[in-house]
């Protein structure tokens, strides 16, 4: 892995090797950590991440000539990275390495190996995957959280700042906003609630059973017919015709033995786990509403009236939509300073919508 170095280094050529040392040192105390809170495959895909900062940590000391007495401290991100890594070993903490990853500074360093620059690419794409894998697993449940959320922020800012804009009342403003909340949140609960529970029924009218299976072996008919059934429940011809022919064979086989013991029933993987809790959907949109249409409110419920509390409001929710913004980004893998201005701009545009239309019935009503 070490090579020569190509010209007489420097005082800054050092400096800048120590500054490598300790990047490479942090980037594998991180992968070290997310690697301790995983288990399986994703735990050898990360020890062996963590293996390669090592080899790359060995080539900066080699050329340094060992330990230096002094080393500068490690990057912001880097020591932010290890930090997380440690305590939630999250899909965060992996977004956030793949972003790391992708700028790599070896590219044009001359005293970087070739085999360290195609290390730092390869690294970038086995982060990538492994945070795709996390987005997926996140993906439903995350994209549930943000809109829920974010229905709350919006929808209530637009509410009581529209209510607001017509002249009324700070009492009248609050009690607008807090009945908003409940309405939406209630409204969003009992949504998911007929959601989940009628496509769980939906499931149980179509799921299958095994009736057909469990008799083939007193039937006097050609595996074939039985692989209709198969097909039916969409599975292709020929794998239609393999699990037939098992089902006939493992049921003439043990023709004997369920007779003794009685029908032994096959089932396939349970999509109501896969749908989820009804009662668990609406308790959960219920809360994230809430959540976020509290926020424009708190300025009215701590006392705050007219033009002080719309700023606050205004404030307290740019930056809730910056945060989930942001978070998107960072969880998508895009640039989240982008993300977190689009979400701020289509939350501001839509109170914005309303507050007009406040201030144009205030005055009419004046």
């Amino acid at each position: 892995m070490t090579a020569p170095a190509p010209a007489p280094a420097t005082d800054a050529d050092r400096r800048r090797w120590a500054r490598y040392l300790v990047e490479e040192r942090a980037e594998g105390l991180v992968y070290q950590r997310l690697a301790h809170r995983r288990s399986g495959e994703e735990r050898e895909i990360l020890l062996g991440l963590a293996d390669a900062e090592r080899r790359h940590e060995q080539h900066w000391l080699d050329l340094l000539g060992g330990e230096p007495a002094r080393l500068p401290r490690a990057g912001v991100r880097s020591r932010l990275l290890g930090r997380m890594a440690g305590r939630f070993g999250s899909i965060f903490v992996l977004a956030l390495a793949q972003s790391a990853e992708a700028r790599s500074p070896y590219d044009e360093e001359q005293y970087a190996t070739p085999a360290m620059r195609a290390d730092e690419k390869v690294h970038y794409e086995v982060v990538r995957g492994l945070a795709a894998r996390g987005r997926r697993r996140l993906s439903g449940s995350f994209r549930a959280a943000v809109f829920g959320a974010n229905d709350g922020l919006v929808s209530n800012l637009a509410l009581v700042l529209g209510i607001g804009a017509t002249g009324v009342s700070s009492g009248f403003v609050l009690f607008s906003g807090i009945a908003g909340l409940l309405a939406g949140a209630l409204s969003m609960g009992a949504g998911e609630f007929v959601s989940v529970r009628s496509q769980r029924e939906l499931l149980a009218a179509t799921e299958a059973n095994e009736d057909a299976a469990a008799t083939a072996a007193d039937l006097d008919i050609d595996e074939n017919e039985l692989a209709l059934v198969y097909r039916a429940r969409g599975v292709g011809p020929e794998e239609a015709l393999e699990r037939a022919s098992r089902i006939v064979a493992a049921a003439r086989a043990g023709v004997e033995r369920t007779a003794t013991t009685g029908p032994v029933h096959v089932h396939s993987g349970d999509d109501h786990d896969i749908v989820g809790s009804d009662w668990t959907a609406a308790l959960s949109s219920f809360l994230l509403f809430s959540s976020g249409a509290i926020i424009p409110v708190l300025p009215w419920i701590f006392g705050l009236q007219g033009t002080t509390a719309v700023v606050v409001a205004l404030v307290l929710v740019g930056v809730a939509l910056l945060s989930t913004g942001a978070m998107v980004g960072i969880l998508s893998g895009g640039p989240p300073l982008r993300r977190a201005l689009r979400q701020l701009a289509i939350g501001f545009g839509a109170a914005a919508v309303t507050y007009v239309l406040g201030l144009v019935f205030g005055v009419g009503a004046v």
